[in-house]
């Protein structure tokens, strides 16, 4: 996926660009409702009239994608980000209980298989909102997050982290990437295929290919040891 040159504010058309950019509109009109909170004509009709004004005159850049919507992975996704939530809230609050524990946070950096822009942002929004860990840093050209954990030792170490954020993305990725996504990812894999385990760096990867694989593993050493040690 590559982002596009921005194009002027009615290049093709208005009534054009809000009829192929529908979703957008429907969107916005959703979160319009959501944000009064009473589902009425007069304020949908609102929602549609900002939204259609704010494609028309403040358009974003394009996203060109190939993916798709597979609802069983997606419900996958959102069973599992629920339970994750929950687990972690109960976790991070029972911190406040151990008068005599102090917490050892760490920055925990971790390669992606896909650096896109789409998939890299929904993989960082979901695991900041798990509460524990957050996205501080993140490179599009390198494929990766750099995650601030509250506490190291009660996440199962640096490895267990980059386990968890890595199976995070192969469920995002399962959910919206498409076919040839996933093969260049390593998760798809024929009828009688032996592919990779889930969370594992795939083979072939860019990290291997250019040589920079065992560099940004040193890197990584490096930062779970002292750089974000509390």
């Amino acid at each position: 996926m590559s982002l596009h040159r921005r194009r002027g504010p009615l290049a093709g058309g208005w009534l054009n660009r809000l009829v192929a950019q529908w979703r957008t509109v429907a969107w916005l009109t959703v979160v319009w409702v959501m944000l009064w909170g009473d589902l009425s004509w007069g304020n949908v009709l609102a929602g549609i009239l900002l939204a259609a004004l704010l494609i028309t005159f403040m358009p974003l850049p394009s996203i060109a994608t190939s993916g798709t919507v597979r609802p069983w992975s997606f419900v996958v996704l959102i069973a599992r980000f629920v339970a994750d939530l929950v687990v972690a809230s109960f976790q991070v609050s029972m911190q406040a209980f151990r008068f005599r524990h102090t917490p050892h946070g760490a920055v925990v950096g971790v390669r992606l298989r896909n650096p896109s822009d789409i998939y890299m942002t929904i993989t960082a929004e979901l695991s900041s909102l798990v509460p524990g860990s957050l996205v501080i840093e993140a490179h599009r050209l390198t494929g990766m997050l750099y995650l601030h954990v509250l506490d190291l030792d009660a996440a199962g170490g640096a490895d267990k982290v980059r386990q968890d954020t890595l199976d995070l993305e192969a469920r995002v990725l399962r959910a919206f990437a498409s076919n040839d996504e996933l093969k260049s990812a390593g998760l798809y894999h024929y009828a009688g295929e032996t592919g990779e385990p889930v969370g594992a760096t795939p083979s072939g990867t860019r990290g291997a290919a250019d040589g920079t694989g065992d560099a940004a593993r040193r890197t990584e050493r490096r930062t779970d040891r002292g750089e974000g040690q509390r």
